[in-house]
């Protein structure tokens, strides 16, 4: 089961703080997931289709217990993906119209295009209203890899003002096109567990949380040890140069001409060719501090090219 599937399994446990709250649920799942349809004048029939049993579940108990209405289920068998979809349809009846109205779909003026506002007067309300829109059109990615969330809808003014409603819980989403739906997006890992805190899903929070820090921790080993490696080429290369530079000096020079202190350290560099400059240092007799290593490393380097 995919981590989508867990967060919208997990949002359907989720229970009503106030007594509007299942019907801005409702809604918005209408809204993201439902198609309406004229039957004659002035009325309408209503379908929503999921592919999530929990879901279906919820949207039929709600419209049974909020709008007391009529409804239809027909389970379908997808061709491509081979896995049951669920058809839930809401006949023409009396009552049908007035839900329409509460549940923000219609208006006096025809379709309402964004969140009609007295769903989600309460912010608890509102953070049931996104409930509903994530377990319609929702997605997260897996969280062991890249993070990615996004909502799906049809109206640009929808988008915006879910949107809104996120921001306005500190929840800082975008909008974008893509072909036919404007998406609701996160990318962040701490902006999707903060939405999912927000709308109840607190085991898949949890565990998101749980994969951000091991993300974390592997990468800051990965960064630790890429450092490591880079230092460690780094100083193998300038041990290389050290030795060719010593070797170039020596088979121009006679060891008599060179001073003793850097003729001493120009042996020990080349008995232990892959020591690090620190350990050179402590090789040394006595021991030589770091100031006093690098200085004898820029007069080999300034001998070599100087000849």
């Amino acid at each position: 089961m995919s981590f989508t599937s867990d967060v919208k399994n997990e949002l359907t446990r989720v229970a009503p703080t106030c007594s509007h709250c299942d019907r801005a649920v409702l809604a918005a799942l209408m809204r993201v997931e439902g198609s309406l349809f004229l039957v004659g004048k002035g009325r309408n029939s209503l379908e929503m289709a999921t592919d999530m049993p929990k879901v279906a579940r919820l949207a039929i108990t709600l419209l049974h217990s909020v709008y007391h209405l009529r409804t239809e289920l027909t389970m379908r068998q997808s061709v491509l993906h081979k896995t049951p979809n669920y058809l839930i349809t809401v006949p023409t009846q009396p009552g049908l119209q007035d839900a329409l109205a509460d549940m923000g779909i219609v208006g006096k003026s025809g379709l309402v295009a964004g969140v009609a506002p007295h769903l989600v007067e309460k912010r608890c309300c509102q953070a049931a209203y996104l409930r509903g829109v994530f377990m319609g059109s929702g997605f997260i990615a897996n969280p062991k890899g890249d993070f990615h969330f996004e909502m799906s809808v049809v109206s640009e003014e929808l988008a915006d003002d879910i949107a809104g409603l996120m921001r306005e819980r500190e929840v800082n989403a975008r909008v974008m096109q893509r072909r036919n739906a404007y998406l609701v997006y996160l990318k962040s890992g701490s902006a999707i567990s903060a939405f999912l805190a927000l709308v109840g899903a607190h085991q898949c929070a949890l565990a998101l949380e749980n994969a951000r820090v091991i993300k974390s921790v592997r990468n800051d080993v990965n960064r630790q040890v890429n450092a490591d490696m880079a230092n460690q080429a780094k100083a193998a290369g300038a041990a290389i140069g050290q030795v060719e530079a010593i070797r170039k000096i020596l088979a121009h020079k006679p060891a008599s001409d060179i001073p003793p202190a850097l003729r001493d350290f120009m042996r020990l560099r080349l008995e232990h060719p892959s020591a690090s400059l620190k350990e050179l240092g402590e090789l040394a007799d006595p021991p030589l501090s770091k100031s006093a290593v690098y200085h004898r490393v820029r007069r080999i380097e300034q001998m070599a090219e100087e000849l």
